[in-house]
């Protein structure tokens, strides 16, 4: 285990063992464990009419469909009522960051602070509710076209489509909870406990696999993910730090400020939301193709098998979209939630200049500069890790750990972004009880 690793464990033990001597921490971990039993009890409760046995074979058989099944937690193998996981929601996300960038309302709206993202919140809910209809309507006909489940009269398949677009937005209500009454942000922790409830099946799947394959192989993989361990985590915590120095006043006969502080810009400003939004988009391709490949017109037929086998998880079109759509989507969201022109203003008030570099215009060209070339590194490292699956299984020629590099990132960052809002509580707190 790496000196990374070592200390991650340590620190995440040291930060809980020592929250829950916290009364309302406790709470807050404790409501957070109780909404991940749910999800999981909900997991395993299956839609009626489905050949379990046959689906899960077709899932250990296909690469794309074992990909979905692990980011869903299990939930698709098991055809469960929130089989179409937070895909739906996810996706109408993307689209209203998208659209934040064509429409000025809406720009204008992300900026009026707490109102104005919740009504942009309230409309990524309402754009939900049809994205889980449509993507109901495609699992079912791929479950079809594969005779895992019978053709179904009119009401009962209102009735599935219902249940499962149910499902999905009782899914988001879980995060919502999470985030509003727990510890975290509840989407990307419902995601993080999917993944995270797969592991021993992946694991699993792949010493059976070690037996019959070779023991060596698998002792390069573990290695690899330990190293990724490693590394993802020195890359969260890593940052360029700006120096910043303040003015001397003269008040009262005491001087304030002269003092220099630094201004820490991340290397991964984003955390793990670019893996979320580039896997959400990656496999849209090739579920769309395996939906339409059995249409009666043979043009759109060829077409959609080009897509289904273009964008199956391990090909080199996969993995180069996928790539550059975690690139692309680094720098999109380090500019939604960083604002150089604000940090710059903030430091003008407060009478900070960056030593060289003039007040105003200038130092935020200047926060530009340093911020995109910083977040290039970050970008290019959460892209390779994206496609470290491929890497590795071409190596190791062991497929069954399909969960890769995209699944350790998102595990690894949640864990660091909720231990860092645990210590920030405990700290916020520890204030309070000296201030009483």
């Amino acid at each position: 285990m790496t000196q990374e690793s070592r200390f991650l464990d340590n620190k995440l033990i040291s930060v809980i063992s020592n929250a829950f001597k916290i009364p309302d921490l406790r709470k807050k971990l404790i409501f957070t464990l109780f909404i991940f039993l749910v999800f999981r009890l909900a997991a395993h409760i299956p839609v009626p009419g489905v050949n379990l046995v046959a689906l899960r074979n077709l899932f250990n058989q296909n690469q794309f469909l074992g990909l979905l099944d692990i980011f869903s937690g299990g939930t698709l193998a098991n055809f469960s009522v929130i089989a179409l996981g937070l895909n739906p929601y996810i996706n109408a996300s993307i689209i209203f960051q998208l659209l934040t960038m064509v429409f000025p309302w809406l720009e204008e709206l992300q900026k009026e602070g707490e109102a104005g993202r919740e009504k942009i919140n309230q409309y990524t809910r309402m754009v939900t509710v049809p994205l889980a209809i449509l993507q109901s309507l495609g699992m079912y006909a791929l479950l079809k076209n594969q005779g895992i489940i019978s053709p179904l009269p009119l009401q009962n398949l209102i009735a599935l489509v219902a249940t499962m677009t149910a499902g999905c937005l009782f899914l988001m209500w879980l995060g919502e909870l999470i985030s509003e009454h727990g510890i975290g942000n509840g989407i990307s922790l419902i995601i993080f406990a999917g993944i995270v409830g797969r592991f021993p099946v992946s694991i699993g799947q792949t010493l059976v696999t070690a037996e019959a394959n070779n023991v060596f192989n698998l002792i390069i993989f573990v290695s690899m993910a330990l190293a990724v361990v490693g590394a993802i985590t020195v890359v969260n915590e890593a940052s360029r730090q700006v120096r910043i120095e303040y003015a001397k006043r003269i008040r009262g006969g005491r001087i304030y400020g002269g003092q220099p502080t630094y201004l820490p810009l991340r290397i991964n400003q984003a955390g793990v939301i670019p893996i979320i939004f580039a896997i959400s988009l990656v496999l849209l391709p090739s579920m769309f193709g395996r939906f339409l490949e059995q249409v009666p017109q043979p043009q759109i037929a060829a077409i959609a098998k080009f897509f289904a086998d273009s964008f199956n998880p391990g090909s080199l079109i996969y993995n180069l979209v996928y790539f550059f759509l975690v690139v692309g989507f680094t720098y999109f969201y380090t500019a939604v939630v960083f604002n150089p022109e604000k940090i710059a203003e903030e430091i003008r008030k407060h009478g900070g200049f960056i030593p060289g570099i003039r007040p105003g215009r200038p130092t935020t060209d200047y926060l530009n500069f340093i911020l995109t070339r910083i977040t290039l590194a970050g970008a290019v490292f959460l892209g390779l890790v994206a496609i470290l699956p491929s890497i590795a299984q071409n190596l190791t020629g062991i497929a069954t750990l399909t969960i890769g590099g995209t699944g350790i990132l998102i595990v690894v960052s949640v864990v660091l972004e909720t231990v860092k809002q645990l210590e920030a509580q405990m700290i916020m707190r520890s204030y309070e009880g000296f201030l009483k």
